[in-house]
């Protein structure tokens, strides 16, 4: 197992690591907490470098749990966080970035992602991260939970909003597994053809899908866990990150081998038919 993580370009230019550690659900019980701040140090050792939080996890905790897992390893790491739809306004938005980096003790994030689509007007979110990118607060902005009309939304307040173009929107975060499939019909074939990188959320559809006797089943005969089966059929799409809870140095090991994973045509028929594609468009799920 090498330490290199494939990365996908984004539209600024740089790298996003197809696979990261997730965050969601950790910070929680002190008693896990060791446990929890050593797995994402082994994960920066095996190249997991993303590591994806917000100040909603654990009310901010999950982003001080990160903070400790990264001191002294800040340059190694690439740092997602995401701001609450209603802190989204223009001042809110700068004073919530600055709350984050202060608990991840560090004074930039590389993507910052708007946690969801809410009442505040777009325009004054990208405003916020206009004036975050400028100070260099965070490098890049994206977004969590938009479907394809909120996307269309975004070019036009990007350049009303005076953001280069070279930095507009870098991510989709959405949620997507081989249980929720409905961006297939339409919102994934879009981000692929105009190269906007998908961050798919929840690739265990929160463990549901680990005890689907397909999935076991296709484990089995890869000598696999069906956790990494599942990881490595989100992978095999292009323009597609992942990121998954890793509370435990064997989880890590575990999701980290699934980059070496490949599944066959046979397999990812077989696949199909346990979990049918979309016939037609699909509300945007979330979780």
């Amino acid at each position: 197992m090498g330490t290199s993580v494939p990365a996908l370009r984004i539209p600024a230019g740089g790298g996003l690591p197809v696979l990261g550690q997730g965050t969601r659900g950790m910070a929680e019980d002190p008693r896990r907490r060791d446990g929890e701040r050593a797995a994402l140090r082994l994960g920066l050792d095996l190249g997991l470098t993303l590591i994806d939080t917000a100040e909603m996890y654990a009310f901010g905790g999950a982003e001080s749990l990160v903070g400790e897992a990264i001191a002294g390893r800040r340059d190694e790491a690439f740092l997602v966080s995401k701001v609450l739809a209603h802190n989204a306004t223009r001042s809110a938005a700068i004073a919530a970035c600055e709350r984050s980096l202060r608990r991840l003790g560090t004074d930039r994030l590389d993507l910052y992602l708007l946690h969801w689509r809410g009442p505040v007007p777009l325009i004054e979110t990208v405003a916020a991260f206009t004036t975050l990118v400028t100070s260099g607060k965070i490098r890049h902005w994206g977004v969590s939970n938009f479907d394809l009309p909120d996307l269309a939304d975004l070019p036009d307040l990007a350049g009303a909003a005076g953001l280069a173009q070279a930095r507009q929107v870098q991510t989709d975060q959405v949620l997507y597994n081989l249980a929720r499939r409905g961006i297939e019909a339409d919102l994934l074939p879009h981000c692929q053809s105009s190269g906007l990188p998908v961050m798919a959320y929840a690739p265990f559809d929160r463990g549901a899908l680990l005890r689907h006797p397909a999935l076991a089943d296709m484990a089995r005969r890869h000598h696999a866990s069906p956790a990494r089966v599942a990881l490595a059929w989100v992978l095999r799409q292009p323009w597609v990150a992942t990121i998954a809870k890793m509370s435990t140095p064997d989880h890590v090991r575990d999701n980290r081998a699934a980059l070496d994973l490949r599944l066959s045509e046979e397999d990812i028929g077989e696949l199909d038919r346990a979990f049918p594609p979309p016939t037609g468009p699909v509300p945007l799920e979330l979780l």
